[in-house]
C-alpha cells in the first residue's frame, strides 16, 4: 500500500507564504491523478487543487485560484503546493491524495484511492 509523507506546514501571519511536500513510496506516475484537499475543524474535507499525470493539466478551487500552486516532480516522488498571499481562512489540515483513474482530473474525495496522514497550515491574522 502506497504511503505518503507530508511535510512543510506550519504557522504563518496573514499575507505569507508556506509551501506543503508530499513524498510518496511508490512511483507517483503510477498515479493519474495527485491532489491536495484541506479540511477545517467542524467543516468537510474539501479540493483545493489537482495535477495530472505528467503536469499537462490542473485544476484548483476558486478559493486559491491565483494564490496557490500544485506541481509534481515524478522523478522526486514527490507534490508539492505552494501557498501564497495565505488568509486565516485558509488554516486546516492539508491532505495530498493519490487518484488510479484515467477518467480526468479528480476534484471530490471519492475520486481518490489514497490518503496522506495530513499536515497542519495555520494562519494568523
Amino acid at each position: 500500500q502506497v504511503q505518503f509523507l507530508e511535510s512543510g506546514g506550519g504557522q504563518v501571519q496573514a499575507g505569507g507564504s508556506l509551501r506543503v511536500s508530499c513524498a510518496t513510496s511508490e512511483r507517483i506516475y503510477s498515479y493519474y491523478s495527485m491532489g491536495w484537499f484541506r479540511q477545517a475543524p467542524g467543516k468537510e474535507r474539501e479540493f483545493v487543487a489537482a495535477i495530472s499525470r505528467y503536469g499537462g493539466s490542473t485544476a484548483y478551487a476558486d478559493s486559491v485560484k491565483g494564490r496557490f500552486t500544485i506541481s509534481r516532480d515524478n522523478a522526486k516522488n514527490t507534490v508539492y503546493l505552494q501557498m501564497n498571499s495565505l488568509k486565516p481562512e485558509d488554516t486546516a489540515v492539508y491532505y495530498c491524495a493519490a487518484r488510479i483513474s484515467n477518467l480526468g482530473l479528480g476534484i471530490k474525495a471519492d475520486d481518490y484511492n489514497a490518503w496522506g496522514q495530513g499536515t497542519q497550515v495555520t494562519v494568523s491574522s
